[in-house]
């Protein structure tokens, strides 16, 4: 091919349009195609030029031409106008796919998006058959209207879906990562919502998809709405051996001791029924998310054990049982055993210990009290007893130069100091009481001769403090943690033995 006809080839405004269509398909669909901004930016400058070149050889594409005497001529003026309405699509698109995002959520305004992108296509098919190929398109549009009717019966339940689908994205009813309740049961986390059904992921893992048209009409609660903050209430039936008032605050302590809830909004009790023998008390509290309301009801169902055993309080059966009218104190009450080995029992550290063993260790026990808002130990003081709540709350907070941290709350079973005597460590926090508290106090002194008789005690106190020290029950951190836990079990038991100068 000699230089004059390449020249003309080159000239031709056919294989001009052509070539800017290959070159800008190939930059904004490959190689832009994981950055939607640049890529908007080149539809648009690319469709620029396009419209530009094509004016400029006198093709208007948004025009239905005179038709041309020759008939490729006309096919190819009609492909450079469709290249151009593609064109003009894709950056229609682009905008829509970029800056069509409602109320930043991108996942919920995915629907709305989809909609408006079909009408741009839809839009483009249609002025190009009114300006590539000159064809009326109100005379196609009404002699499609019996297709369009068989169209409409055939897709009822899909175009159902699909407006239920509009009216959920605006209405709002739920987001995505809400948990929703419908009234037929079915519960889960939305995690995905299209033109077509809703996406929830339910509390055994499993996926349940519901359409559009079924949820729209369905009465759902929204767990998640309008905070995170999730309310949740538990009910106790207890035998009325003391006054309501009494009874009253032993679960008002149990609330307060409680880590895993909320201590704003407030919890509160309500007495809720009362008769000749048992009382009921609804206990109310919230938590941060659903996903902490079972260990929250966990710790609660615990904390009320704990606090109404402390308490001398017992639970009654439902209302209505065989034997739910009351049972004889005489009969009901266990057998006689002295306070402190029943909080030696309860507490792991000491449950290797042989019955006398308790019992020695038990008559070492001193009992003391604490008036609400006394300190019974300040943070870095090294313990020199380990101290077991027998009845009250405590709080552990360390202080920050600009805030203080509030580490845990310590029930009746709970005890604290063991850093201090087996470890040697600090007390991380401050520990104050928050009602009156009565405590057991086991002195350093006591445990010497215990673990000086029992040698194999050490090895297990110290695994005991290790699996505490893996599973964060513990409030003290030695200086030198190793990363095992078999290694961290060894060094608290040479802790252990150094600080009590025993042999290894």
């Amino acid at each position: 091919m000699n230089d004059p006809n390449l020249s003309e080839l080159l000239a031709d405004p056919i294989v001009q349009t052509g070539s800017l269509a290959l070159i800008g398909a190939l930059v904004t669909r490959v190689a832009l195609r994981h950055h939607p901004t640049h890529r908007l930016v080149g539809q648009i400058l690319f469709f620029a030029a396009l419209t530009i070149l094509l004016l400029y050889h006198g093709i208007v594409p948004y025009e239905a031409g005179p038709s041309e005497p020759f008939v490729l001529q006309r096919i190819l003026i009609g492909f450079a106008k469709v290249v151009w309405w593609t064109n003009a699509a894709w950056a229609l698109v682009g905008f829509a796919r970029v800056f069509l995002i409602f109320e930043r959520q991108p996942r919920e305004g995915r629907l709305i998006q989809d909609l408006v992108v079909g009408m741009i296509y839809v839009g483009t098919v249609l002025s190009v058959i009114a300006n590539v190929f000159s064809i009326p398109v109100g005379t196609l549009i009404a002699t499609s209207g019996v297709f369009a009717i068989i169209l409409g019966l055939a897709m009822q339940s899909t175009l159902s879906d699909v407006f239920s689908g509009i009216a959920l994205n605006i209405g709002r009813p739920y987001a995505i990562g809400d948990w929703i309740v419908l009234n037929d049961g079915t519960e889960g986390r939305v995690v995905e919502t299209n033109w077509r059904a809703t996406y929830l992921l339910n509390g055994t893992n499993d996926l349940v998809v519901l359409p559009n048209s079924d949820l729209a009409k369905a009465r759902l609660t929204n767990l998640s709405s309008p905070d995170r903050n999730h309310g949740g209430t538990l009910t106790v039936r207890l035998q009325l051996t003391t006054g309501p008032a009494a009874i009253c605050e032993v679960m008002r302590a149990v609330l307060l001791s409680c880590n895993a809830i909320l201590s704003l909004p407030e919890p509160s009790v309500r007495i809720i029924a009362m008769d000749a023998h048992a009382i009921e008390v609804k206990l109310s509290f919230w938590v941060a998310e659903l996903s902490a309301m079972t260990a929250a009801r966990n710790e609660i169902f615990d904390l009320i054990y704990r606090h109404t055993k402390a308490a001398g309080l017992r639970l009654a059966q439902p209302a209505g049982l065989p034997g739910a009218d009351g049972v004889p104190a005489a009969a009901a009450a266990p057998l006689h055993r002295p306070t402190s080995l029943r909080l030696l029992d309860a507490l792991p550290l000491f449950a290797s210990l042989m019955e006398d063993e308790k019992t020695a260790l038990a008559e070492t026990m001193t009992r003391r009290t604490y008036r609400k808002d006394e300190v019974v130990i300040r943070e870095g003081d090294v313990a020199e007893s380990l101290m077991i709540v027998r009845s009250g709350v405590l709080a552990a907070v360390r202080h920050e130069p600009r805030r203080e941290i509030e580490l845990t709350r310590l029930a009746p079973g709970d005890c604290f100091g063991e850093g201090g005597v087996l470890m040697g460590a600090g007390e991380p926090g401050t520990i104050r009481a928050l009602t009156f508290v009565v405590v057991y106090e086991i002195a350093k002194t006591s445990l010497a001769p215990l673990l000086r008789d029992r040698p194999g005690m050490v090895e297990e106190l110290g695994a005991t403090l290790a699996r505490h020290a893996a599973t964060g029950q513990h409030r003290f951190q030695p200086a030198d943690q190793p990363g095992g836990n078999g290694s961290v079990a060894t060094m608290m038991v040479a802790r252990i033995r150094q600080l009590f100068q025993m042999p290894h």
